[in-house]
């Protein structure tokens, strides 16, 4: 009789250690930063300050006069389109 209860106990144990689930772990969703609504306006920033001027460039020669003849310079037709 304690022969066929221990061997009773060892296999309940054994069957209960064999049907053992692993333990689910459920990680939470990362949470979304959602906007509110907009503030009131701010107050208007103050002026700046002025720029640094450049310095003026060297003045140039004037130019020869052309001889009369007048050059018109016509555009290109557009290509075709290929298809």
């Amino acid at each position: 009789m304690n022969h066929t209860l221990l061997i009773s106990a060892l296999l309940a144990t054994l069957s209960l250690a064999a049907c053992d689930n692993p333990t689910v772990v459920s990680v939470p969703a990362t949470p979304v930063a959602v906007p509110g609504p907009a503030g009131p306006q701010g107050e208007t920033g103050s002026q700046g300050a002025t720029g640094y001027q450049g310095n003026e460039g060297v003045q140039g020669e004037t130019g020869k006069t052309g001889d009369g003849t007048t050059v018109i310079v016509v555009p290109a037709e557009a290509a075709a389109p290929a298809n």
